[in-house]
């Protein structure tokens, strides 16, 4: 009895308490997270030989002059960069659109744009590379054709290949911005909206002065997450290419060329280094855009 009442008391102190709910995400963190990214850190310096390793220095990253890794960085770059470009203000629009009055059926609307989200990557893969198939019969071959275009060999072609992985991107994750701008709208209060309009606003002088400044911890969360997502992809161009094999690695990325080396030349050490690198890019873009949007910086009263 008495080691149960000592059990209950400290399970319902109120300075124990609050460490046994936040224990579960530590224990998880140190573990799935913090242990890895430390063992992908000590991995770079060695040479991983079955269970046996050898240090070997800064040779693994001796990866960073090898011409595909090369591409692929720049490649990761260029997705990121026009992914963020497009990902940023459509999902805005449309989220500023299903979040006005005059909209009706907002709930159809939104769940459409979200489907995409919770279909399984692989089945779009395999759907998306049908429909830009190389033969005459092809989806998109057909439309062009219909204007009289001749059939393209979308997936050997660099222009056409991003062209069809920016369009999957679209697809993808265009509906779960919006849901999070929306979240982001719902909560600004409609009064600043009325006010305005009384005052004689035109609806875009609210968009820039009410909704972007209001809006701007979504945006700058959706920048941050979509960032790592664009130099993460791998997922998209796999599937669409049915393997780690594009057309002169038109479409190989930064963990694409993780993904060759960790598992399909089973070279962990050059892997981890290329995962550091991989680290170290998203942290110090991430870190230099969130400086620039102010989130650093503390306003005091």
């Amino acid at each position: 009895m008495k080691k149960q009442s000592f059990f209950r008391k400290f399970l319902y102190s109120q300075k124990v308490a609050p460490y046994v709910f936040i224990a579960p995400f530590v224990i998880t963190f140190l573990v799935f997270f913090a242990y890895s990214i430390f063992s992908m850190v000590m991995m770079s310096f060695q040479k991983v030989a079955g269970a046996g390793t050898t240090f070997i220095g800064t040779e693994n990253y001796r990866v960073l002059s090898n011409s595909i890794f090369q591409k692929s960085l720049k490649n990761s770059i260029f997705y990121t960069i026009v992914s963020c470009a497009l990902m940023i203000p459509i999902p805005l629009v449309l989220a500023v659109m299903l979040n006005s009055k005059p909209m009706r059926a907002k709930s159809t609307f939104r769940s459409i744009l979200f489907i995409p989200a919770l279909t399984s990557v692989v089945v779009a893969g395999v759907v998306f590379r049908l429909m830009f198939g190389e033969l005459e019969g092809s989806f998109m071959n057909q439309i062009i054709g219909m204007f009289g275009k001749a059939p393209i060999v979308w997936l050997r072609t660099p222009s056409t290949v991003w062209l069809v992985l920016f369009f999957v991107c679209l697809w993808r994750w265009t509906g779960v911005n919006m849901m999070y701008y929306l979240s982001g709208l719902q909560q600004i209060p409609a009064d600043l909206y009325e006010s305005a309009s009384i005052d004689g606003a035109s609806v875009m002088q609210q968009f820039r002065y009410i909704t972007i400044p209001l809006l701007k911890p979504t945006i700058v969360y959706v920048l941050t997450i979509s960032i790592f997502g664009g130099m993460a992809m791998f997922s998209e161009s796999y599937m669409i290419f049915n393997g780690n094999k594009s057309p002169n690695n038109v479409g190989t990325t930064l963990v694409g060329f993780l993904y060759r080396m960790g598992f399909e030349q089973n070279n962990l050490g050059i892997a981890s280094a290329v995962g550091v690198v991989f680290l170290l890019i998203v942290l110090v873009v991430n870190a230099i855009q969130l400086a620039i949007n102010g989130t650093f910086s503390r306003k005091e009263n």
